[in-house]
C-alpha cells in the first residue's frame, strides 16, 4: 500500500485549499482513509475519514473543530480522497497527512482511527 498527498500551499486566512490522497494497493470500496494534522508542538490528530466497507456507503466523519468548513470526499474509480478546506484559520496551519485505514469512526468528541499506512503528509499554513 502507498500514501501520496498533495496539494498543501500557503493561503490567507478565510481562504481555501483542496488536499489529494491517492491510495495505491487497496481498494477504498474495502477500507476507509482518513486525514490527519499536527500542528507545531502538537500531537497529530484525526481531521475525517469516509468508509464504504461495511455497509457505510461512504460515510463521513469529522472532528468537530473542522465541521462546517472541511469536506472529504472521494474518486474511488481513481483511488483518489480529497478534503477541501474552506474558512481557514490560522490555527488549521499543520502538516497534513493521508492514512490508508483498518476503521474509522466518532465517539461523540473525537475520530476513532485505525491506521494501517500513513502518507508523508503535505504541509498547509494559514497566514497573512
Amino acid at each position: 500500500v502507498q500514501v501520496v498527498e498533495s496539494g498543501g500551499g500557503q493561503v490567507q486566512p478565510g481562504g481555501s485549499l483542496n488536499l489529494s490522497c491517492v491510495i495505491s494497493g487497496r481498494s477504498l470500496d474495502d477500507y476507509p482513509v482518513g486525514w490527519f494534522r499536527q500542528a507545531p508542538g502538537k500531537e497529530r490528530e484525526g481531521v475525517s475519514c469516509i468508509s464504504y466497507g461495511d455497509g457505510r456507503n461512504g460515510r463521513r466523519y469529522s472532528a468537530d473543530s473542522v465541521k462546517g468548513r472541511f469536506t472529504i470526499s472521494s474518486d474511488n474509480a481513481k483511488k483518489t480522497v480529497y478534503l477541501q478546506m474552506n474558512s481557514l484559520k490560522p490555527e488549521d496551519t499543520g502538516v497534513y497527512y493521508c492514512a490508508a485505514l483498518f476503521y474509522c469512526s466518532h465517539d461523540g468528541s473525537q475520530l476513532i482511527t485505525d491506521v494501517d499506512f500513513w502518507g508523508k503528509g503535505t504541509l498547509v499554513t494559514v497566514s497573512s
